[in-house]
């Protein structure tokens, strides 16, 4: 069984008029978050493939969880920023395509589109991922294919 865990991010602080925002940082809540993600997914799951976007708030979502949880390096791909669901299908089959479980940590509404296609068969009027949320879902088959998706837990700060 193949299993995708989609995390946004946690808070991020505002984009002053000198910052761009790839290079926005977590907010102090926003550090908490995610940390009290890594702790929230220690023992539960141990993803042997993470994938996360390049931004600075997403890098740092990384770090901070990561004290909590025993994972790999991440590989940093610019294509998780601003991409679409079918993008982010297509990286984690390009770049994880033999892991059982996998880390994507993003940004919306790539990850909440990407939610809704994989469990419901459709990406339109997706829920919504607030910062630092986790959505984990299973496939029963190895194909992670528009609704064939389960979502077994849904966690948030």
């Amino acid at each position: 069984m193949r299993e995708l865990l989609l995390l946004r991010h946690a808070e991020a602080m505002s984009a002053g008029p000198d910052t761009r925002d790839m290079e926005r940082p977590l907010s102090v809540h926003g550090e908490q978050q995610a940390r009290a993600a890594g702790a929230w997914l220690a023992g539960r799951a141990a993803p042997d493939a993470v994938l996360c976007s390049p931004a600075r708030r997403a890098q740092m979502t990384f770090d901070a969880m990561a004290k909590s949880l025993p994972v790999r390096a991440p590989l940093f791909l610019p294509g998780i920023y601003d991409a679409t669901p079918g993008d982010l299908l297509t990286l984690v089959e390009t770049y994880a395509p033999d892991a059982r479980q996998t880390l994507l940590i993003g940004h919306n509404p790539g990850l909440e589109q990407l939610l809704a296609l994989v469990t419901e068969g459709r990406s339109a009027e997706a829920r919504g991922l607030s910062p630092a949320t986790l959505a984990w879902i299973e496939f029963t088959d190895d194909a992670l294919e528009p609704g064939c998706g389960r979502l077994r837990a849904l966690w948030s700060p």
